[in-house]
């Protein structure tokens, strides 16, 4: 018995170093329990409740099933677990709840940060069930910092992307999303070359916001199905821009972008899309290089890709072919995704890291 529940423990072990933490957990829970009476049988998960975590005054839940769930008798398992805790920030009078992905062995280690910013209606775990951007980020190692609107700041949880008081430096939603962003930095030993935001429409809006007014924490920005900052300055004026797209202002400090947007959007028109990219190519966005493509799953799409130049930071822009207003290539766990269009996840991690911010000397 004594040599099965080493193999098992063993096999734990060889199971969480390569990622499947899942399967490392069921082999560690038949370990302590399954070879004894009354223990559960293999591959069955036990049931807990979830474990409170505190750090730095802050209360995070890690959530039932995640991979951190893992029985603490086996250290060497725990240590390079995955974890998706949430928790509370404060800034200038503003709360928001968010969760963090955090993946296996991150500690001690600086890691790029992608912050996603939902759509309406929709929530953190809503919105990374959909992109599959944890599963990204467990493959290729970095944190996921999803924010959460409330029903008390937006009765649709939309990010108040329309309203003046939320689109500028050290005020309202773009500075509450910054401080947050700080403090995990701060809290988690961030890569802050390496720091990145995206969002779904209208958190593709705010995106667009937080990335101009604060390029010195944002490298680049993802925009899917979103517009260009300066759209609007309230709820009459972004119904006009969703629906037929009006000229923004151009941000004061351009980040290198990335959009997505479906031609056959009825939400937010596309011709928002291109506005993003105008508005980062201060130039004239010269010398585009077009792509026309097809991806696996039978979409086409038009590829064009901007180089930087004078004034202009480096732009890319994905026109779906036939995509509505949904995340394109998304898992359909999640709402407002499209398994058909490209992977714009994974679209969206290369572009950023090809593009840290340079840094200061």
């Amino acid at each position: 018995m004594i040599d099965s529940v080493r193999n098992l423990m063993q096999a734990a072990a060889r199971l969480t170093r390569s990622g499947r933490l899942v399967e490392a957990t069921a082999a560690i829970q038949q370990a302590l329990g399954g070879a004894g009476a009354g223990g559960k049988a293999a591959g069955q998960a036990a049931t807990r409740p979830p474990t409170p975590d505190v750090l730095d005054g802050h209360v995070f839940e890690v959530e039932a099933g995640a991979d951190a769930a893992a029985p603490t008798a086996f250290a060497e398992a725990t240590s390079a677990a995955a974890t998706f805790t949430s928790g509370t920030h404060t800034e200038l009078a503003l709360t928001c709840s968010y969760k963090l992905y955090a993946p296996p062995g991150a500690t001690g280690r600086h890691l790029p940060l992608v912050v996603m910013l939902h759509g309406c209606t929709q929530n953190p775990d809503d919105f990374a069930a959909g992109t599959a951007m944890n599963e990204r980020a467990r493959e290729q190692g970095f944190y996921v910092l999803y924010p959460a609107q409330s029903a008390q700041a937006n009765p649709s949880r939309c990010w108040n992307w329309f309203k003046h008081n939320h689109q500028q430096r050290d005020r309202g939603e773009p500075a509450l999303l910054a401080g947050l962003t700080r403090a995990v930095m701060a809290r988690h030993g961030i890569d802050p070359q390496r720091v990145y935001v995206a969002g779904l429409s209208a958190g593709g809006a705010m995106a667009t916001i937080v990335a101009a007014v604060y390029p010195e924490i944002f490298a680049a920005v993802g925009v899917h199905s979103g517009l260009p900052r300066g759209a609007a300055r309230s709820a009459p004026e972004a119904l006009a821009a969703m629906k037929s797209g009006v000229a923004g202002a151009s941000p004061a400090h351009a980040v290198p972008t990335i959009v997505f947007h479906g031609d056959q959007d009825r939400t937010v028109h596309p011709r928002n899309g291109e506005q993003v990219i105008a508005a980062v190519r201060a130039d004239g966005a010269a010398d585009a290089q077009i792509e026309q493509g097809v991806c696996g799953q039978g979409r086409r799409y038009t590829r064009s890709a901007h180089p930087a130049g004078a004034g202009s930071a480096a732009a890319e822009h994905w026109l779906v072919h036939g995509g509505g207003h949904a995340w394109s290539g998304g898992q359909a766990a999640g709402s407002y995704t499209d398994a058909k269009g490209p992977d714009a996840t994974r679209e969206m991690l290369r572009f950023f890291f090809a593009h840290p911010r340079p840094q200061l000397h």
